[in-house]
């Protein structure tokens, strides 16, 4: 019997045979999807590039390193799960503006770990966050605290109030 899988197509259910992606009704789309699947794999990045970047880039420091060390522990894994539970899967920042984005599963520290480590494990200093909210973020925080790389950490005042920090990151001063 020859082997088979779905057909790629939305809704369609149909099975075509291997090494075939598409049923004989959308097989038009297979040059198509066989030309994006080679032009991935070309981007695709190197052993080398993957080894760099995690030798050089995120592990660039000792501090950064156990700071990215502390993300592969059970406490992380448990406590993350904790917060996701206690919010209900909901992006906290969208709930300020009145907007519910169900099916967040990032956690985020509303802190940055590198303005304060101490507070890297406490609970009350995580929220849950959606993509576009945390690509967001982040871009604010590397503005108001100088996190990230090549930046200088800042002497400001941390802001624990997910409130306050929307109002910044939606344009607001920064002495709200």
């Amino acid at each position: 019997m020859p082997r088979v899988r779905r057909c790629r197509q939305h809704g369609c259910h149909a099975m075509c045979p291997r090494p075939n992606h598409y049923c004989l009704l959308h097989i038009e789309h297979e040059a198509e999807y066989l030309a994006s699947r080679e032009q991935w794999r070309n981007k695709e990045r190197s052993k080398v590039q993957v080894h760099k970047y995690n030798t050089v880039t995120r592990n660039r420091t000792a501090t950064k390193q156990e700071q990215y060390n502390f993300y592969r522990t059970r406490q992380w894994v448990h406590l993350r799960q904790s917060v996701l539970d206690r919010d209900h899967y909901l992006c906290q920042y969208c709930r300020v503006i009145g907007k519910l984005t169900p099916n967040s599963k990032t956690v985020d520290h509303i802190i940055p770990v590198e303005a304060n480590p101490s507070d890297k494990a406490n609970g009350n200093n995580l929220a849950t966050i959606c993509r576009p909210c945390h690509y967001k973020k982040t871009g604010w925080e590397r503005k108001y605290y100088g996190t990230g790389n090549g930046n200088e950490l800042k002497d400001v005042e941390p802001i624990e109030d997910v409130k306050r920090i929307v109002f910044m990151m939606n344009g607001g001063n920064n002495h709200a």
